[in-house]
């Protein structure tokens, strides 16, 4: 990428014509059929890569997308989708690489491929019920800052659900001093809200060697929409950590706990092979001649005076506080 590039991704004529504001990249999901869209303004083709599983060699049929308004590519695919995986296989200057959908609401371990998902299905019982506890004065707020895999590992917590989102869905647990630990704890503490460390998709931690019990802190950004597989019981069916993040959100809720997201916008784990940079090579990250800067001292740094990365931040804050009725955010940076 040149310099030349560069002025033209920030400029006004390249923002007129192809910044599209519509809410419907990705997939939106009914019963009868699914719709996908992706903004890959620089492609040649794009093609939908349909599979029946989040890995392995499953892939049920490749279907060519059709540009569209705004850069954008669309295809539409007849049926229930529900529960199948999919990527996208983008051409750009002569080059085809397979990323999964940024704009993606699940997916199969490690992230590989997003989920076609109808989100109803996630919804734990009484979720429509759910009520956000009652906040008026901000100086008021107590704010607890979580680790979601540390506040349960240790054995004298004696929660079942080790290092998951459902570890802060048990109530009544103690160690072996009769000390209540988890959620119960941290309300004897008169905590206002959980600030939970990064809970989104990051990339370090491998789902499928989850015996290897590694930490990580969670600063490692891969999909900014879906929540961490290495914290749900099952990595491999993306329906699972949507429902048990939303089972945890209502949990917090009902004992008077509001959720904070530790969001980390400003950068990703990788940059020349993020989904991001597949999908729109050296859009999505700052550079300087050709090389990606390191102001975050992660690597890279996003883009975000560039306005499809504003948008997808944007997109991003609104699902969480929406789908999963996230009550804050705290902004990396």
């Amino acid at each position: 990428m040149d310099m030349v590039q560069e002025l033209y991704f920030s400029s006004d004529e390249f923002n007129e014509k192809y910044f599209y504001d519509g809410n419907d990249l990705g997939s939106t999901y009914t019963k009868e059929y699914t719709f996908f869209r992706v903004w890959a303004p620089t492609a040649t083709t794009v093609t939908l890569n349909r599979y029946q599983e989040g890995l392995g060699d499953n892939l049920i049929e490749s279907v060519p997308m059709t540009g569209e308004e705004k850069g954008t590519w669309i295809a539409k695919v007849n049926g229930d989708l529900h529960g199948t995986y999919y990527t996208y296989l983008v051409t750009v200057e002569g080059v085809t690489r397979e990323a999964a959908d940024i704009y993606g609401k699940s997916s199969g371990a490690n992230g590989e491929r997003t989920m076609v998902l109808d989100m109803t299905t996630t919804n734990p019982e009484g979720w429509e019920e759910d009520i956000r506890p009652l906040f008026i004065k901000p100086t008021d707020a107590i704010i607890y800052e979580l680790h979601i895999r540390d506040l349960s590992m240790d054995s004298s917590s004696n929660i079942v659900n080790k290092g998951k989102f459902l570890g802060l869905t048990e109530e009544g647990t103690k160690n072996s001093h009769g000390q209540s630990t988890g959620i119960d704890h941290i309300k004897e503490l008169g905590i206002t809200h959980v600030h939970l460390l990064p809970s989104y998709d990051f990339k370090t931690i491998d789902e499928t060697k989850l015996e290897e019990n590694k930490f990580n802190w969670g600063y490692d950004p891969q999909n900014y929409n879906i929540p961490e597989g290495s914290y749900s019981t099952d990595p491999y069916h993306g329906e699972v950590r949507v429902k048990e993040f939303k089972s945890m959100v209502q949990a917090l809720h009902k004992n008077g706990l509001r959720v904070i997201m530790d969001v980390v916008y400003n950068h990703t784990f990788t940059a020349a092979d993020s989904d991001f940079n597949k999908i729109v090579p050296n859009y999505y990250y700052r550079t300087k001649d050709g090389i990606f800067t390191d102001a975050s001292a992660c690597g890279n740094e996003t883009a975000s005076e560039r306005l499809m990365v504003r948008k997808m931040i944007v997109d991003s804050v609104v699902h969480w506080a929406t789908e999963y009725k996230v009550d804050g955010f705290r902004f990396d940076l």
